[in-house]
């Protein structure tokens, strides 16, 4: 009989990382539920629930969250990459400050995880399953989000690449591709550079703001993308992208099937509809 299965999930506090690890215990998974203060974790008492605190941007931590999840489980099976959070507005109004710690956060913390992984699973010649959390944004854009995006474009690029290297090893990588959820994404867990950007663009952007913010409102549920994770962790086939939510698989099709110059247009329309440009 097969032992039950682990998961160390990051951003566990809240929107999708506590959806998905709330969805992973009702399949029956034990959940590493990782988060930056564990303590004020709600996500009830389980036998197969380890609360556990890791901050991606700390290679100490990273290695004492996988020593404390391995010594109440034996071993993780699927690691879900789901910490991070948007720096939005204009470029130009970005502190040095802010970039980096976007691309502590977004990036580089998520290839420490995966390195850290890797070798373990390597090592110990156990299969494993990455699975990065990157979004509709990690292969469009729209105005306003380019540091943002630049993180998303990172992780698509690095885990396309990845999963070259790691399948000899019985590894799989995964990317996960959610578009517009209702989670505090444009609340507690944002950044903007706003204040900091000349008048030049304060009006403009006030108008395209508002216009994202009704767009998000359209926007799907947490647990669409925790499912779409799950099917990708018990998944056998090398399939590495994954869509979640209609608006990511209807973008992403229009992307392709419409010239690059009417697509960008289509974005203008929208984002900028009401300002004179």
């Amino acid at each position: 009989m097969e032992s039950t299965k682990t998961v160390l999930i990051t951003g566990s506090s809240t929107g999708i990382g506590r959806e998905t690890a709330l969805y992973f215990l009702e399949k029956g998974w034990n959940v590493a539920a990782t988060m930056r203060t564990p303590e004020k974790s709600d996500l009830g008492s389980n036998s197969r629930l380890l609360p556990v605190r890791l901050d991606v941007t700390k290679e100490e931590s990273i290695k004492s969250a996988w020593e404390e999840t391995t010594k109440k489980f034996a071993k993780i099976d699927v690691v879900v990459n789901n910490a991070g959070y948007g720096l939005t507005g204009p470029f130009e109004g970005a502190s040095q400050e802010q970039i980096k710690r976007q691309f502590d956060t977004n990036v580089f913390g998520l290839m420490s995880l995966c390195q850290h992984a890797i070798s373990v699973w390597r090592s110990s010649k156990q299969p494993g399953t990455l699975i990065n959390i990157t979004s509709v944004g990690g292969r469009v854009t729209f105005p306003y989000y380019s540091l943002y995006h630049s993180t998303k474009w990172a992780v698509e690029g690095f885990s396309e690449s990845l999963n070259y290297e790691v399948a000899p090893l019985g590894i799989k990588v995964k990317l996960v591709e959610p578009g517009a959820i209702r989670t505090d994404f444009g609340g507690r867990s944002a950044d903007h550079t706003d204040d900091n950007a000349p008048a030049e663009y304060q009006s403009i952007l006030k108008i395209a703001r508002n216009n994202i913010k009704k767009a998000v409102e359209r926007s799907s549920e947490p647990i669409e993308v925790a499912k779409v994770i799950f099917e990708a962790a018990i998944s056998n086939s090398s399939q590495l992208r994954y869509k979640a939510g209609s608006d990511a698989k209807l973008i992403l099709m229009l992307r392709k099937l419409v010239p690059e110059s009417v697509f960008f247009s289509i974005i203008q329309s929208q984002v900028f509809k009401g300002a004179k440009i």
